[in-house]
């Protein structure tokens, strides 16, 4: 759709286009149109939670085939404060990147303040469940009720309320071409009680969304025009996901029969069992309209990838490629290893002798030195290296599903990379 500016120029809605399905499956491949540019999918979707990709510069992302990054509300909202990046231009001029944005909500951070809980959600339900997750003696930082979420700030304590509203207001100043309606996370070892309240809980903070992005898409007509995505929950339970995904579906359409944007994709988040997976992103799927795009939310290990192509999900994001990078984990087609360990400090091969970017001119030996000396450089050329392979892993996963050799491409690449553990 073209919805003319405030200046009388047209400005298009970020659209979504189904091309080649891959048979027997939900995969497919695809296009996402966005006011800067075009995502071509499946795509993985780099993180730069504060407007970075940490320790690299944005246009070697971009260098990379990254086609999107993804920021995040709660921290921007923080530090510099999205009036900031609205005065600049919104987040991609802020951060000097030319192409597609995401930011997500808030809603992860919600959880992970709230529960006292570790960064890296558990995708195994152990233990008994209980839904008060604040062990190990930490305060808890967020409290949620039905109208929203306050929060202490992790940077110097001060107090912050997020509700619906606030969420998209903050989305809003801060420009990104596609941004997800404020939910609540919860874990896989959460009640399902809880589970149930929190699924409502999400729904009318979706009908809040809409009805405020509808406000200000009117209101910042001036400025490109702006995707909302519902986000789906229901952690491991069938009728829950299902019944997420049917209501954010009937409050799209009932938003674009009242004259409203509606949703213009799906996020599906919270916990998902790994062994799991492909079952849970199928039952959302079910429920979901197949023209509209699917993202899921902090995913990136290699077999969850494809399997979650093959349950009909676009776009991924996550920092894992990124944070172990940090701390010298290097993916290779055979495998994941640490380059720091003794027997990397004389190997004078590259990080991967089959794979080609800008970190290939660099060998094991190194990066093992750059490391040990605590020089930053080993983080940035690590960074470099895994980004690019993840973002390549799908970009070839794309073009097997277009030329009919996908499950000779997948079964290959898998036997290889999990074959061994490399240390």
């Amino acid at each position: 759709m073209l919805r003319v500016s405030s200046t009388g120029t047209e400005v298009a809605d970020p659209a979504y286009t189904v091309g080649t399905t891959l048979a027997g499956t939900r995969g497919r491949t695809g296009i996402i149109t966005t006011p800067h540019g075009q995502i071509h999918t499946p795509a993985f979707v780099p993180v730069g939670t504060k407007a970075t990709v940490k320790t690299v510069l944005p246009e070697s992302v971009a260098a990379l085939g990254a086609q999107a990054v993804l920021a995040n509300a709660y921290h921007l909202y923080l530090q510099p404060g999205p009036e900031i990046i609205d005065a600049a231009g919104g987040l991609g001029a802020f951060m000097n990147w030319r192409g597609p944005t995401y930011t997500d909500s808030g809603g992860f951070q919600v959880m992970s303040l709230g529960a006292g809980f570790k960064k890296v959600i558990s995708m195994e339900a152990t233990g008994t469940p209980d839904d008060d997750l604040t062990a190990n003696g930490k305060e808890r930082l967020s409290r949620v009720d039905d109208d929203g979420v306050t929060f202490k700030s992790h940077l110097d304590g001060s107090a912050h309320r997020f509700t619906p509203e606030v969420s998209m207001q903050i989305q809003h100043q801060l420009g990104a071409d596609i941004i997800f309606a404020f939910d609540e996370l919860t874990t896989l070892m959460n009640t399902r009680a809880y589970q149930e309240n929190s699924l409502e809980r999400t729904r009318l903070w979706a009908i809040r969304c809409l009805a405020e992005h509808n406000r200000l898409s009117v209101e910042r007509a001036h400025r490109p025009q702006q995707a909302l995505w519902g986000v789906i929950q229901g952690a491991q339970y069938e009728d829950l996901r299902r019944k997420a995904a049917r209501d954010l579906v009937a409050l799209s359409e009932a938003d674009r029969a009242a004259g409203g944007k509606g949703f213009g994709g799906y996020g599906i988040g919270g916990a998902l069992e790994k062994d799991n997976l492909g079952t849970i992103v199928g039952w959302v799927n079910d429920e979901l309209p197949e023209d509209a795009p699917k993202h899921l939310l902090g995913i990136s290990e290699p077999d969850d990838i494809f399997t979650a192509i093959e349950n009909g999900v676009d776009t991924f994001d996550c920092v894992s490629p990124t944070r172990v990078a940090r701390n010298g984990a290097i993916y290779s087609l055979d495998g994941r290893y640490n380059v720091t360990n003794a027997k990397y400090r004389s190997d004078f091969r590259p990080l991967d002798p089959e794979v080609e970017n800008y970190s290939s001119q660099y060998s094991r030996a190194y990066l093992h030195h750059l490391f040990k000396a605590k020089e930053g450089l080993g983080p940035t050329l690590a960074t470099l290296h895994n980004v690019s392979f993840i973002v390549t892993l799908v970009d070839r996963a794309r073009e097997a599903i277009e030329n009919g050799t996908y499950t000779e491409y997948r079964d290959e690449f898998l036997r290889r990379y999990y074959a061994n553990t490399r240390g």
